[in-house]
């Protein structure tokens, strides 16, 4: 009798734990916006930016999927801090049809902005079904651009000294990294936007060293403890999250992701980061 108590008991805590592990995988990580701070030096940097800040946000997948509600309440938040660049890494919407492109609307009304400079890139979602449409990609350019983003698809811009090189998306209809990574000054301060962390293993960098900012994989959305995220959707696995030093010179920092592919997560909390400049 005894025995079979502890097994009852046993199974209906695990199952206790399942549901309320189930619950906070749903209804509670995917909104518990973590900002994360870091330290970014960047080589030729004037000193008129020395201890300014970057934030990056990606991934905001506005759509159907979550109540993107939690995407404005961010954006509320994230302009508290007031940052001097603002710098948004691609897949702006989870494109099903043209309702998405009525809620990016709805939701870049309330985008943060640098005091200096606000500048995005384009992630494969921004490219329609199957990343397959230009005329989505359009679209979304021009709202992001009427809000105050400038869109870089393989050029760049430089703001007070800070020269943001922009890639289009590797899964996209125009990623040709060589036509602008050609161009860039090494003796300029440059930071580069990249959606997808697998074209860091692609010969196309051109003897750059510095930043690469990234997103796309979310860290996994699921990351079990002490172990990596079962689902990553790059090649190299090793591109999950965090700050990666490539050992070429070069530094990768994969964001998060503000928004949820689907409303699921465990272990990997939702991020905006805030990169201070240093020499």
């Amino acid at each position: 009798m005894k025995r079979r108590e502890f097994i009852k008991n046993t199974l209906l805590g695990s199952a206790g734990i399942g549901l309320l592990t189930g619950v906070y995988s749903w209804q509670i990580e995917p909104f518990w916006l973590e900002f994360v701070s870091l330290k970014m030096p960047i080589k030729n940097l004037p000193k008129n930016l020395i201890g300014k800040t970057i934030m990056q946000i990606s991934d905001i997948h506005v759509g159907n999927r979550f109540d993107y509600q939690f995407i404005i309440d961010s954006f509320e938040k994230a302009k508290l801090l007031n940052p001097d660049f603002v710098v948004y890494t691609g897949d702006y919407v989870s494109y099903e049809n043209k309702e998405q492109l009525k809620q990016l609307k709805e939701v870049m009304q309330f985008a943060v902005k640098g005091k200096l400079g606000t500048v995005g890139i384009l992630g494969n979602h921004d490219y329609g079904k199957n990343w397959q449409e230009q005329n989505v990609a359009d679209e979304i350019t021009t709202i992001l651009e009427n809000y105050g983003v400038t869109v870089l698809s393989n050029n760049q811009i430089d703001i007070e000294g800070l020269n943001i090189i922009g890639l289009d998306d590797f899964w996209g209809l125009n990623f040709n990294p060589k036509e602008i990574m050609t161009k860039v000054n090494e003796s300029e301060a440059n930071l580069v936007l990249c959606h997808n962390p697998d074209v860091c293993d692609l010969d196309v960098w051109c003897n750059y060293k510095g930043w690469i900012l990234s997103g796309h994989t979310h860290g996994g959305q699921v990351k079990p403890p002490f172990l990596n995220p079962p689902i990553l959707p790059v090649k190299n696995k090793m591109y999950s999250a965090g700050k990666i030093d490539l050992n070429n010179g070069r530094t990768l920092y994969i964001n998060r992701a503000l928004g949820n592919l689907h409303q699921v997560r465990f272990n990997v909390r939702p991020e905006i980061t805030i990169f201070e400049l240093e020499k």
